[in-house]
């Protein structure tokens, strides 16, 4: 059974990941579109996704750090009423003028409200670790629910409540919703105390392992904002869609995320050795759902809406598979390098999960962007996929160095024990024939 403290953070940590994620995903169905009227050319409305994870990068790494000196509660509400905020503000920029000065504004609150969503989601993810200590991977994963729930209704709500009300109403309205999270989380959220450590993530990324996580993430999160920037704007001049479909279109990659990510999770938690199967799994999953998501111009196969829908879900499905298990990795691999067990590493963990998660948000737009405006759709989603491949592939190699490792050091100490038996015995007999009466024959 859950105490009191565990019931109430788990409600409050559900709160943040869907506040936070619907805020976030109602862009994706018509902001490219909008953005463009106003003079953003593809490239540069990549770049506005882009910048919101090099803030978030950069706030997450600073405020992980300095998690245990804020205060982890504090930093969390502190992130919401911020992100809240932007999100209300971000509303009213369709009155800007058309061209630098829209442009402008877009950089900086999207920059702000990433600062804020990266405190609030930094602190989420620390303290949940910190009070659920055995079963990191089980909670995260249940709690990913409310976050797929906020990537569900987020592009197709966004995209209905533009459709009808026009650009403000959907960030005026979610923005609230947002911001009324802030006293609720007040009243509900429990307070931690905890010591600082003199850890720095540099000492964290010594260890091979979680550099190749890291990698992991990079490509899911990649993947994520490739889609977020680009998804809209190919469906509707692909097959003539309108936004509110194109935010139903979304479903098929946040619905199997939403129902995969608790059973991923509680499965790793009971058997912790599978957590490189399945991030193996998850990334050949997603090199073929990226492949056949525009389809790649090498396989000569027409593009086609249900196909699209398919993809989508088949990347949903593997990111439930792979991202779930890497933080518990994380910190399974920090505490082997010797970081003491305590809120401190917990925040430093989340922070560098949250900044490798920021680098991949803000790769995805910017590169996806521009190989679309160069290239095509098709050939942005084929590099998707070759990077969730090469991670694969890296994931392989280093799981069969361990096991040959392994066994050639149980080979060592085997011969180890036979040389060392044989030197026994040889001892033994030395011993023995010392004690032999001598036989002399005179």
């Amino acid at each position: 059974m859950f105490t009191r403290k565990e019931i109430l953070t788990l409600i409050s940590m559900a709160s943040v990941n869907f506040g936070s994620m619907i805020c976030y995903s109602i862009l994706g169905p018509f902001f490219p579109t909008e953005a463009v009227k106003k003079g953003a050319s593809q490239t540069v409305v990549g770049l506005i996704f882009g910048c919101y994870a090099v803030s978030n990068l950069i706030g997450s790494l600073v405020l992980g750090k300095y998690i245990v000196q804020i205060g982890a509660k504090f930093m969390l509400i502190a992130g919401l009423f911020v992100s809240s905020c932007c999100t209300i503000i971000f509303g009213f920029l369709d009155r800007a003028p058309a061209g630098p000065i829209f442009i402008s504004l877009c950089f900086i609150v999207r920059s702000l409200d990433a600062v804020g969503f990266g405190a609030a989601m930094t602190s989420a993810f620390a303290m949940t670790a910190k009070i659920f200590p055995n079963n990191v991977a089980t909670v995260l994963g249940s709690l990913e629910i409310f976050t797929g729930l906020g990537l569900i209704l987020g592009p197709p709500l966004g995209g209905w409540l533009y459709q009808s009300f026009g650009y403000e109403v959907p960030f005026l309205s979610l923005g609230c919703l947002l911001l009324i999270m802030v006293p609720f989380n007040i009243y509900v959220l429990p307070s931690i105390e905890a010591v600082p450590s003199k850890d720095s993530f540099f000492r964290l990324l010594t260890h091979v392992k979680t550099i190749l996580v890291c990698y992991v993430i990079f490509t899911l999160s990649a993947g994520l904002g490739f889609l977020d920037a680009t998804l809209s704007l190919f469906a509707i001049n692909r097959f003539g869609l309108s936004t509110g479909y194109v935010g139903l279109i979304m479903l098929g990659l946040s619905l199997p995320y939403c129902l995969a990510s608790p059973l991923m999770g509680y499965f790793t938690d009971k058997y912790p050795a599978t957590r490189v199967a399945f991030l193996v799994t998850g990334g050949i999953t997603a090199t073929i759902g990226f492949c056949l998501l525009g389809p790649a111009p090498f396989l000569h196969i027409q593009s086609q809406l249900w196909l699209l829908v398919v993809m989508l879900g088949l990347i949903g499905f593997s990111l439930g598979m792979s991202a779930i298990p890497t933080f518990p990795e994380i910190i399974t691999c920090a505490y082997e390098i010797g970081f003491e067990e305590g809120l401190s590493t917990l925040g430093m963990v989340s922070g560098l999960f949250g900044a490798v998660w920021c680098t991949g948000m803000f790769y995805g737009p910017i590169v996806g962007g521009i190989i679309v405006q160069h290239l095509s759709f098709e050939w942005a989603a084929t590099v998707q996929g070759a990077l969730a491949f090469l991670v694969t592939l890296c994931n392989v190699k280093s799981k069969i160095n361990c096991i040959m490792f392994l066994q050639k050091a149980r080979e060592s100490w085997s011969g180890s024990k036979n040389n060392l038996g044989s030197k026994t015995d040889i001892k033994n007999e030395t011993r023995s024939s010392l004690h032999k009466p001598s036989l002399i024959v005179s």
